[in-house]
């Protein structure tokens, strides 16, 4: 097939951004109330169209954020999620969307714009309840990214994202434990994070602000990678 005998087919591109934090010890995440139809009045992921066909994609999610909810990712872990196309998934038109997890520590209320009526700070697990009344495929892609980050949380140092700039072990863990959704044994968790690599590096500080006997306080260590794994209770099973 030469180049001539090409078809063409209109295809928007989108960015939608999945925005986690850890709220009042809870997951949450950041959803608008969209102000348009189509789904007039749902909930959704901030996002929106590619109008400038030389903008850049991160740029494109940075802008849609700042436009919906005033929030910038100056503090954010943000990656390219993946990339959702089935046909029918918006009623305008073929529509691709390049979806984004972005994590961040607790940030302030977000204020609406742009095309959102309402945005807010959402437990997920009320985001994902059948009732929930959610746009376009978006129960699906909250329910990847949620996916995502319990399973990065296992090999990666993703949790340090969701923690402030300086965290005891402690907190570190109960990261863990909002997001797994389980109870981890306290000195085995302290051992293994403090044995993988340069996972945490020591600022040579304490703090007493969790109670009790003063707690040393970590920053993020170079690495990336969790080196062995901390593995979840359903990931140990899966591999018996």
């Amino acid at each position: 097939m030469n180049e001539r005998d090409w078809g063409t087919t209109e295809v928007a591109i989108a960015v939608d951004l999945a925005v986690l934090t850890v709220r009042d010890d809870q997951l949450q995440i950041l959803l608008v109330e969209r102000g348009t139809d189509p789904w007039k009045g749902f909930r959704a992921l901030p996002g929106g169209f590619l109008d400038d066909p030389y903008e850049d994609l991160d740029a494109a999610a940075e802008r849609e954020l700042a436009e919906e909810t005033g929030l910038d990712l100056a503090r954010a872990h943000l990656e390219q999620m993946h990339t959702y196309g089935s046909p029918g998934r918006d009623p305008r038109r073929r529509v691709v969307s390049v979806c984004y997890l972005a994590v961040v520590p607790d940030l302030p209320s977000p204020t609406a714009g742009g095309d959102a009526r309402h945005a807010a700070w959402t437990p997920i697990k009320s985001a994902l309840e059948h009732h929930a009344q959610l746009a376009f495929d978006h129960r699906r892609i909250i329910t990847d990214a949620l996916e995502q980050t319990r399973r990065k949380l296992e090999y990666t140092t993703l949790a340090t994202r969701f923690c402030q700039p300086e965290f005891t072990v402690a907190e570190l863990r109960n990261i863990y434990e909002i997001i797994w959704g389980e109870h981890l044994d306290q000195r085995n968790f302290h051992r293994k994070i403090t044995g993988a690599g340069d996972v945490l590096t020591p600022t040579g500080r304490q703090t007493t602000r969790l109670g009790g006997r003063p707690a040393a306080l970590y920053r993020p260590g170079p690495a990336t990678i969790l080196h062995p794994p901390i593995l979840r209770a359903s990931s140990r099973h899966a591999s018996r």
